[in-house]
């Protein structure tokens, strides 16, 4: 009797199958079902294997991302920080460091009502397009029915 193969959860003995020339339909038909199941949990394994690798390709990604990000904001601070030097140069430190400042809120304030503009638009978050069609659709259909 042959030992089931490792990580196949069966504990059946393994048989080699039978030649198709002689074994009966019973036969054919129980090995078929053997080699369907065997196929499917092949199928759902490698689709498991492909899942994990893209997730944690998409992981890493999203974490290469979040690096650039935080890159990208302290240029951004080395460029603020210039420009108050370069400021400073002309005018006192602290006055240069508050013009900058005022600028950013100004660009952040035009910012934040855009994006509150853009956001009150949007809601409600309803197909509202898609909901008049389906009850055109309705009407229609009571209308037809009616006749």
């Amino acid at each position: 009797m042959a030992l089931p193969s490792p990580g196949t959860g069966s504990t059946r003995a393994e048989t080699p199958p039978p030649d198709p020339a002689n074994a009966s339909t019973a036969q054919l038909l129980g090995d078929l079902t053997d080699q369907v199941t065997r196929l499917v949990r092949n199928e759902v394994q490698l689709a498991q294997a492909e899942v994990t690798g893209k997730a944690k390709r998409l992981g890493v990604g999203a974490g290469l991302f979040g690096g650039a990000g935080l890159v990208a904001v302290l240029g951004l601070n080395a460029l603020i920080t210039a420009a108050i030097l370069g400021l400073a140069a002309v005018l006192p430190g602290w006055l240069a460091a508050i013009i900058i400042a005022v600028v950013l809120f100004a660009v952040a304030a035009v910012l934040g009502l855009l994006g509150k503009k853009d956001v009150q638009q949007a809601a409600p978050p309803l197909p509202t397009e898609t909901l008049e069609s389906v009850r055109t659709d309705v009407a229609t259909v009571k209308e037809r029915a009616q006749r």
